[in-house]
């Protein structure tokens, strides 16, 4: 863009039309036209979760892995051998559980499901956050019921203008990336056994 700039910057001063009229560039136009082209580069719409900026030019995995506030999430999600999966083409509709939301659970819960001998009772809580599909919130109905990529359904409920999947709050939603929408949870949701 630099280059762009002073190479336009020379061109203007380096000659004059033939009518004399003066085109060129003083240093506030430059200036003006850097800070238009920042900005309009650096402006992306999405999301925020975990202090982070959820876009849809990255997966749900990528997203995901910038957020401060599912670092337990992530570590669950490679754990049980999912990244890979959930880095792939979808669409997925992710309910995603904060670290908090991990910190509910019964005392050493997350840490056994962590061990390696755990990885797929592991992998079947997580994928009961996880619906085929792209779903955004305008898609949600009260009573809705979807089934989950572990095989058991999720129930949707609007109390009072607050949507819940099962008893878990949905806290943020719409997080769009490339390969489908997340939304995030305040419970860790868990199937039936």
């Amino acid at each position: 863009m630099a280059i762009a700039l002073i190479s336009l910057a020379t061109a203007c001063n380096s000659s004059k039309p033939a009518d004399g009229a003066d085109t060129s560039m003083t240093m506030s136009d430059t200036a003006a036209m850097d800070a238009m082209d920042t900005t309009s580069m650096h402006t992306q719409e999405g999301v925020m979760v975990g202090g982070a900026l959820m876009v849809p030019t990255k997966n749900i995995v990528e997203n995901a892995v910038e957020s401060k506030d599912h670092t337990t999430l992530v570590a669950a999600v490679k754990a049980a051998g999912l990244a890979e999966t959930l880095s792939g083409k979808g669409p997925f509709t992710v309910f995603a559980p904060t670290n908090e939301a991990f910190g509910k659970l019964p005392a050493g819960t997350v840490d056994k499901l962590l061990k390696p001998e755990m990885k797929k009772d592991l992998a079947g809580v997580l994928t009961y956050h996880v619906v085929a599909g792209a779903y955004k919130a305008a898609d949600l109905k009260d009573g809705l019921e979807l089934t989950t990529v572990q095989g058991q359904k999720i129930k949707f409920t609007d109390k009072g203008g607050q949507w819940y999947v099962n008893d878990a709050k949905i806290t943020i939603t719409d997080a769009v990336s490339s390969n489908g929408v997340t939304h995030v949870i305040d419970a860790v949701l868990m199937p039936k056994k």
